[in-house]
């Protein structure tokens, strides 16, 4: 038999001998069962039986942490999720150390909610988010760590609270809303009064200015010929305005 009647068996034998490694993968090789070695992307020969060979992929993975039940420092139930986002930055190690490196760091998440939630009261939980989110990233981060992965973020979804709860928190709001328009009201009311004082003590020491104050507002009203005013002029402001006028 010749070479190219051998050629068929070649290239069957090539077929189960190399593999394809993509550009975003990396390959975990074993021989005779041990590690021997980390294979770029590329065709890679792997000689069946003496070796094996074991693909990661390293792309950026989103891991959907589900609702979690908990307890927040001031007794109120709560359910929360979140999505954890990593990446293998050591192939080897996501083998070697860890059986299922993807179920792992779920469960190492889901803990770690349920930590930090207990450690912080529920306003805390509302109004600081990202740094609660960026502290369980640093916990889950250190956890993983020796596994090969970085842990590059932590978004926290959805906060769920008790039903019963939310009415109470929106009339404690509405309530808050209430307060601040009424002292605002009495801040208003109290610079207004503190004007109206200050303008009568001006008008009540200054000779003559409550007459052209009075004639002011007689002024402002004839303006407008739709006006039907009557006036009780004081007799001061009748012997000012004959004080103006010539005698005959």
């Amino acid at each position: 038999m010749g070479f190219f009647g051998l050629l068929p068996f070649i290239i069957v034998g090539l077929f189960f001998v190399i593999r394809q490694i993509n550009q975003y993968q990396r390959g975990v090789m074993f021989t005779f069962g041990k590690f021997t070695g980390i294979k770029q992307p590329g065709w890679r020969i792997v000689i069946p039986i003496f070796q094996s060979m074991t693909k990661v992929d390293i792309r950026t993975k989103a891991v959907d942490v589900p609702d979690q039940e908990a307890i927040t420092k001031d007794n109120i139930p709560v359910k929360i999720n979140a999505v954890v986002y990593y990446k293998i930055v050591n192939a080897d190690k996501a083998i070697l150390e860890v059986e299922n490196y993807y179920y792992a760091t779920s469960q190492v998440a889901q803990t770690t909610m349920r930590n930090a939630v207990g450690e912080v009261t529920l306003d805390e939980l509302l109004q600081k988010r990202a740094e609660i989110a960026e502290r369980i990233k640093i916990a889950v981060d250190t956890t993983t760590d020796p596994w090969g992965i970085d842990v590059e973020s932590v978004e926290l979804k959805d906060v769920i609270i008790p039903e019963d709860l939310k009415r109470t928190i929106s009339k404690e709001a509405e309530a808050e809303r209430e307060k601040r328009a009424v002292i605002i009201k009495a801040e208003g009311d109290k610079i207004a009064a503190a004007n109206l004082a200050a303008a009568a003590k001006t008008l009540g020491t200054t000779p003559g200015a409550m007459h052209l104050r009075t004639l002011q507002a007689i002024n402002d009203l004839s303006s407008d010929q739709s006006n039907t005013t009557i006036w009780m002029v004081p007799t001061e402001v009748l012997e000012a305005i004959r004080g103006f006028v010539p005698k005959k």
